[in-house]
């Protein structure tokens, strides 16, 4: 392969993946307003962020594509597609996201969201942040008071 077909064949590749990245991002927005949501469970602790760049690859241990901007988020034992909304306790930003993958693997931490997500609840730049991390379920407002 010549120089010139690596670098058509490497920005091709990168092309799909961004468009394939940006379809999944898009597809499912979960909006978080308090009362459409119950709380199960709560943690708190530090989160740091992770992407394509820094997880050797884009595979999740969910077998999902990683994309960088998604809403979602590694954890060491919620069950893969679990529900969790994470603050960031500086600020109160938070959002919801969907545990895809496994990890953090350092000492000390709970969870590792997306850079997407990092940016969002706003600690992208220091990489580390204190949070929250609840456990939530969508509420069925029509099942109130049913059995």
């Amino acid at each position: 392969m010549t120089r010139t077909s690596k670098s058509v064949a490497l920005a091709l590749a990168g092309a799909l993946l961004f468009t394939s990245c940006a379809t999944q991002a898009n597809q499912k927005k979960v909006t978080a307003t308090p009362s459409s949501w119950k709380v199960k469970s709560v943690q708190k602790g530090q989160a740091s962020w992770y992407g394509i760049r820094c997880n050797g690859g884009t595979q999740t241990a969910s077998g999902e594509r990683l994309c960088s901007q998604a809403p979602t988020a590694a954890h060491k034992t919620l069950p893969m597609g679990t529900k969790v909304r994470v603050t960031n306790l500086n600020n109160g930003k938070s959002e919801i996201v969907k545990i895809t993958d496994r990890g953090p693997y350092t000492k000390g931490r709970i969870i590792d969201v997306t850079e997407g997500v990092a940016q969002r609840i706003g600690f992208y730049k220091n990489g580390i942040a204190k949070v929250k991390v609840e456990v939530v379920e969508k509420v069925d407002p029509n099942a109130e008071g049913k059995n």
